[in-house]
């Protein structure tokens, strides 16, 4: 199978570890094709930049779409999400929707890491959406910028695995790392940590893998069925074709 790993950031060191990561978990003869978006912010951190983020990850997945069997958004706000559900023929998986079900069959009470004040209340509403906010036992924020600086990952491991610790001892079962750049987190702190911790593209990869192997029938009615002969101009004529 055929994978589109695609980050609406333009950030391109953020689409390398989330598609790294991937490849890592991706099962013999899958091959993962990584995107990043042509315009927007370098890191969204707003609503603003989310919203310009959904017509980025839409332009993207719509100029990336030609025999991919599926898609795993890299962005964990889960940004487009919905849109390219109705969109694609194909699976789409939200790196955050992932790890949140994920870590509902692992534990009963989830603990959240996310970086920067500003995007806690954002990610609180993508939590609320998925109707999963009484799964939230703890939540701690960080204010490091250094998950998003390439090198040595030391320092932040050591910080990401106390504040995972810390989530356990507030009652966690399960500790989550919000963010694309935790791609491959999980795996290099999990054994400081008492309880199970996840990353969105741990989580997505073989979610997206597995639900590709069901072999699902694209919607035909509702708010998820594909949109036919609607009028469109100034968008990217490859989006034109998926809804025009």
């Amino acid at each position: 199978m055929r994978l589109l790993v695609m980050n609406a950031n333009t950030t391109a060191f953020v689409t390398e570890r989330a598609a790294e990561t991937a490849r890592q978990l991706a099962s013999p003869g899958t091959e993962i094709v990584a995107a990043t978006g042509a315009f927007g912010a370098a890191i969204m951190a707003s609503r603003t930049e989310c919203a310009i983020g959904e017509h980025a990850a839409v332009d993207l997945a719509a100029r990336h779409a030609d025999g991919i069997d599926g898609v795993l958004i890299a962005v964990s706000y889960d940004t487009g999400l919905g849109a390219l559900r109705e969109m694609l023929p194909v699976p789409v998986i939200g790196m955050t929707e992932a790890a949140l079900l994920a870590a509902c069959t692992l534990g009963g009470a989830i603990g959240l890491v996310s970086f920067g004040a500003r995007v806690q209340p954002i990610y609180r509403e993508l939590v609320a959406r998925y109707g999963l906010s009484g799964r939230i036992a703890a939540w701690t924020n960080l204010e490091t910028t250094a998950a998003y600086k390439p090198g040595d990952t030391a320092a932040l491991d050591a910080e990401l695995a106390e504040a995972a610790v810390g989530l356990a001892g507030q009652g966690a079962e399960v500790v989550v790392l919000l963010g694309a750049v935790m791609a491959g987190a999980s795996f290099r702190i999990e054994d400081r940590v008492p309880v199970p911790v996840l990353d969105g593209i741990r989580a997505g990869l073989p979610m997206l893998e597995a639900l590709i192997r069901m072999r699902p029938l694209k919607a035909r009615t509702g708010s998820h069925a594909g949109l036919t002969g609607r009028a469109l101009s100034g968008v990217d004529p490859a989006i034109g074709r998926l809804i025009g």
